[in-house]
């Protein structure tokens, strides 16, 4: 159903002659206004009675209970079956097979298959800064925005859901002038559940244990893909994520800093103002408890916030109920938040759509022109601690002359292009006086005939900055979530900027396919072990691994827990892959028994292959001599340069460096066996992707070990190689331990080596999911004293006059779930503190 491209003639902008496809007669061209009198929750429901009752068809009103994903469906579907006001679709299929069903709402001459193509075609012409000025003030006149309504991207958040049907309910069903504002002004698409398979489960994740509020620009989970393909035929001016938190209150925004510096003001203006404020007034009539400004931010560009808001400059609002307040009350109040936004939206139509419209207008004009937009602060009195560079950006390249990273290259341009992005190819040289490779020095340099060239100057500016940038820079020390994820980086390929004026001999490139999924070579026997059924840690990083075995390389395996290995379950396992958990339990589950079982196994020819808790569960068993300490640094989810051994076998189709996402983890020194490590903190080869204090302590030391133990060996990662499956370049090195060839034998590692790596080992501590605070030294009894008033428990380090807490987290808890880690932010500016870092988990 994707609109067709068209190009309009310079006669249509003085003439204003519509295409036959966009005429229509003038009553219904134009919506109707809201009228003046009309409040959207003041006003009394109407019903036709033609929509059946949710008791009608399910036995029980909503909110009595939360729908099951069957029941969500099965609602919805009848609604769209007696509604003219109302289509139905499925946008996706789970993991698991469950259909990810939407629906979409307006005035039946709207969502009839004309309307809808009409709706996506103007659509289309607002969102091409190239559309005539006077046809897009056409369609701001008579057009209409397009608003998004989803739930439960959290399986363990239900009332999102609930409260979504009850909106489509009642838009197909009510004759008040609140819902036929509404319907005269908006086309709506209801998403109620984007996780069914977590909502069956009770889980956050989905199926394979991703948190999908953070795949939206990766799309590595089909629920993911879907859904942005929705929106890329139906690009939203608004859109809703319900969530839930814990507590009672009620959480809309406006956001906490940091907000990424390509966010449009004039979404943050909708944000704060038109969907803030009128949510405000209502929940302060009604005496509501809220909050806002607190908690939740709009930086990390993976969120179903920041992704509408940069990628479709919507207002992408999150909204989080308490979940400990009754059900119906979680869904009364996620009804009215949707509602209310609704309303303002459609009251405030033609502002919503010459604004929209502005916002790719000034997007391409920033793009031709090379600027980037600022770092700012908009909640005070918090200080940017970094702004952007002041450099002219018109042009990004990537380079395409490595077979072995093609695959790499054309997912980066894949994802560019399936959310609007135009990428073309030189067909030519080019020389660029001031290219800038990532992660290197500025200079003048003459790209291939080949080279994929993305200009700024298109309505997607501020996507293609959040995707190809070197830096994030990240404007003050608070981490919701990560500080880097440019997809070159991720991808490990070679690329760079340009602030030129530049007219390079370039031609289209079509849509790039996937790459085939598969592998190379013989599959040895694989397990992976899974060090915990209840760590969120160990979920996530098993269900990552097993994502990338199932889908993208296509190798089978056998699930392992520590009670099968302690049972004589690896006979017949090659490869055993560890990926994070708690090293500590695990090494304690897997008693005596499992614990000779892994080493007899390893050292009797097996490959182990483990990273973050694995890595310590393999130095506490005497199977590497890699030494493992604590962090004295800060790094929230950085990506660093690594440089690759590329005379060992994990190289192959790496090459000589890689970027290596890390996060708080542990540092491992190692005098033999190192595959890549990090450069020194002071040499030309270290460069930084994100926040860090402290990171000099990195320098020269392992990222990755491959040693022999005994007639096995032990291929060992610091940090996670397939963080959230989009770390393409590192889990290469990961695909190269599983099934590259053994590197070239060493002599067995000495016996009192081993043992020294053990007792580091076991003295470790072993955090799931922490909270961590660094102050400085002369803020250390505030911080405490600020610690101690919520309850929390904590371990304390001291470097280079900075003090760090790791504040217990037994539970593995996230933020928005956790007693007092969304308050701790606040806490500690109330206290006069200027920290020098919070991560939230």
């Amino acid at each position: 159903m994707r609109a067709r491209k068209l190009v309009w003639p310079l006669a249509l902008a003085t003439s204003l002659a519509l295409p036959a496809s966009l005429a229509a007669p003038a009553a219904a061209q134009s919506p109707a206004a809201p009228p003046a009198n009309c409040d959207p929750t003041r006003t009394d429901p109407v019903y036709r009675g033609e929509v059946p009752s949710p008791e009608q068809v399910l036995g029980f009103e909503l909110g009595e209970r939360p729908v099951t994903a069957a029941e969500s469906d099965r609602y919805l579907e009848a609604i769209a079956a007696k509604s003219e006001r109302v289509v139905s679709g499925t946008l996706a299929t789970s993991a698991q097979g469950r259909p990810l069903k939407y629906a979409i709402a307006g005035r039946p001459g709207l969502v009839s298959k004309a309307g809808l193509a009409k709706v996506r075609t103007e659509a289309g012409l607002l969102r091409n800064p190239r559309t005539p000025e006077a046809l897009a003030k056409h369609i701001t006149r008579h057009g209409v925005p397009i608003l998004w309504v989803s739930g439960n991207v959290h399986g363990n958040e239900p009332s999102g859901t609930d409260a979504a049907l009850r909106v489509l309910r009642g838009l197909g069903d009510r004759t008040d002038c609140a819902a036929k504002a509404i319907l005269d002004n908006a086309l709506v698409v209801v998403l109620p559940t984007q996780n069914p398979d977590g909502r069956e489960a009770g889980t956050r994740q989905n199926a394979y244990g991703f948190d999908m509020n953070r795949d939206w620009f990766a799309r590595t989970q089909p629920e993911t893909d879907g859904k942005l393909a929705m929106l890329n035929q139906y690009p939203p001016a608004l859109y809703i994520d319900a969530h839930e938190m814990g507590g009672t209150s009620y959480f809309f925004p406006p956001n906490a800093d940091p907000i990424y510096h390509e966010t449009p003001e004039q979404a943050i203006g909708w944000i704060n103002d038109l969907y803030g404020g009128a949510m405000a007034a209502e929940f302060t009539r009604r005496g509501i408890d809220f909050f806002n400004r607190d908690v939740y931010d709009l930086f990390y560009q993976g969120y179903g916030d920041s992704v509408p808001t940069s990628g479709f400059h919507a207002a992408g609002m999150t909204f989080e109920k308490g979940n400990s307040s009754p059900y119906p009350e979680k869904v009364e109040e996620q009804y009215l938040t949707q509602w209310v936004t609704l309303s303002a939206a459609a009251g405030d139509r033609q502002r919503v759509l010459t604004e929209w419209r502005q916002m790719t207008v000034d997007a391409y004009r920033q793009g031709e022109a090379g600027k980037l937009e600022p770092n700012q602060i908009y909640n005070p009195p918090n200080q940017i601690d970094r702004q952007v560079p002041d450099r002219k950006v018109r042009h990004y390249f990537l380079r395409d002359g490595d077979p072995a990273k093609r695959d790499e290259v054309r997912t980066v341009v894949r994802r560019l292009q399936r959310m609007g992005v135009r990428v073309e190819k030189l067909v030519r040289p080019l020389t660029v006086p001031d290219f800038k490779p990532y992660g290197q020095a500025e200079g003048k340099a003459t790209l291939p005939a080949g080279t994929y060239w993305i200009t700024m100057a298109q309505g997607r500016k501020h996507w293609i900055q959040a995707m190809l940038n070197e830096d994030s820079y990240t404007p003050f020390p608070y981490f919701y979530d990560v500080t880097a994820w440019s997809l070159p980086l991720l991808a490990n390929v070679q690329g760079g900027s340009s602030g030129a004026a530049l007219r390079p001999r370039a031609v289209p490139v079509e849509t790039v396919p996937a790459p085939r999924p598969g592998h190379e070579g013989k599959a040895p026997r694989l397990g992976v072990l899974q060090l915990s059924a209840t760590s969120s840690a160990a979920r996530e990083s098993a269900g990552w691994l097993r994502h990338r075995l199932d889908r993208d390389w296509k190798l089978p395996y056998t699930m392992l827990t520590p009670a099968d290995v302690a049972a004589g379950r690896l006979a017949g396992i090659e490869v055993l892959v560890t990926p994070d958990g708690p090293a500590s339990s695990a090494y304690d589950a897997l008693g005596d028994a499992g614990r000779s079982a892994l080493q007899e196994w390893t050292r009797g020819g097996g490959r182990y292959i483990g990273w973050q808790g694995g890595t310590q569960l393999a130095a506490r068993l005497g199977l590497t001599t890699a030494t493992l300490s604590e962090p004295a640094s800060d790094i929230p989810g950085t990506l660093f340069r690594v440089q690759v051994d590329e005379d060992g076998p994990l190289a192959a189709d790496v090459g000589g460096t890689v970027w290596n996402f890390t996060s708080y983890d542990l540092v491992m020194r190692a005098s033999s066996g190192v595959a890549a490590a990090y450069p020194e903190a002071d040499s030309p080869a270290w460069f930084v992707s994100g926040f860090e204090r402290g990171a000099a302590e990195l320098g020269g030391t392992a990222a990755v070990v491959d040693q022999p133990a005994g007639e096995g060996r032990s291929v060992l990662f610091a940090a996670e190689p397939n963080f959230r499956a989009f770390t393409d370049g590192t889990a290469k090195l990961l695909y190269n331990a599983i099934l590259g060839p053994d590197p070239e034998r060493e002599a067995a590692p000495r016996a009192a080596a081993t043992a020294e790596a053990a007792r580091k080992a076991a003295a470790l501590p072993s955090h799931e999911s922490p909270i961590r605070v660094s102050v400085k030294a002369s803020d250390a009894a505030e911080a405490a004293s600020v610690l101690r008033s919520v309850g929390a428990r904590w371990d304390e380090s001291r470097s280079g006059g900075v003090v760090h807490y790791v504040v217990d987290n037994p539970r593995g808890l996230p933020t928005d779930h956790h007693p007092f880690a969304g308050r701790l932010p606040s806490l500690i500016a109330e206290a006069g503190i200027d920290p020098v870092a919070v991560t939230l988990p």
